[in-house]
């Protein structure tokens, strides 16, 4: 688990991007704002203000867009939910890259994880005007077992939505609120407003001023391994 959450994006704080393309299935444009809280962590305030606070997913056609601000550092992952491709664009102090992530290496990284049982429920809750449904997914995780709950909706997509993650690939539907677990680091994402706008279709694709590079060669770059 710890090598996926890191390796399927280095600069998206290592496991903020399992979230992937959160919209599929239905005709949705627009923008999905979410709060970022950590419930029950031991870190200092200094510590808390470097990290990020606010998601930001855009949808378009085939496409999400994930934005994520958090000190020093912009990050935007662009993912095709159809072809099942991604992209990951980061800017590190003015630094731009950009990261290509292919079906194959995503399903590569996929194939390395121990697959998580879910319970589904008849609990509901009302998130950002939608009902949402709850279930509970348990993953054993190098013989230590985590669960994680997440509520969702169909009315926006189906499980096409969480293609490239792990945890909630075949949760059904489009996860409006989520708990997700780094070591000892708590992050709960709970969406506060849905949007449905135009957008333009330059907001998905690689801006020309980011260099195409790989996960190694950047990990290297600012001092980290390939595993």
């Amino acid at each position: 688990m710890k090598k996926y959450l890191f390796g399927i994006s280095f600069a998206l704080f290592a496991l903020l991007l399992t979230s992937g393309a959160l919209i599929a299935g239905k005709p949705f444009e627009g923008v999905i704002t979410f709060k970022i809280t950590y419930p029950d962590n031991k870190i200092s305030e200094s510590q808390m203000a470097m990290f990020p606070k606010l998601l930001t997913v855009s949808i378009k056609g085939t496409k999400a867009r994930t934005d994520l601000e958090m000190s020093g550092m912009n990050t935007v992952e662009i993912t095709d939910y159809v072809d099942k491709t991604k992209i990951a664009l980061i800017n590190m102090m003015g630094q731009k890259y950009a990261i290509k992530q292919t079906s194959a290496e995503i399903e590569k990284e996929m194939a390395k994880e121990a697959k998580p049982t879910i319970v589904l429920s008849d609990e509901t809750k009302v998130i950002a005007g939608y009902t949402c449904k709850k279930a509970v997914i348990t993953v054993n995780d190098d013989g230590a077992k985590t669960s994680y709950e997440v509520y969702y909706s169909n009315e926006l997509g189906s499980k096409m939505a969480n293609f490239d993650n792990p945890l909630y690939k075949d949760i059904d539907g489009v996860m409006l609120e989520f708990l997700l677990k780094n070591r000892d680091i708590n992050m709960k994402f709970t969406a506060t407003s849905i949007e449905k706008k135009s957008l333009p279709a330059k907001d998905f694709e690689i801006p020309s001023d980011y260099t195409l590079t790989t996960q190694d060669e950047l990990k290297s770059k600012f001092g980290g391994g390939t595993e």
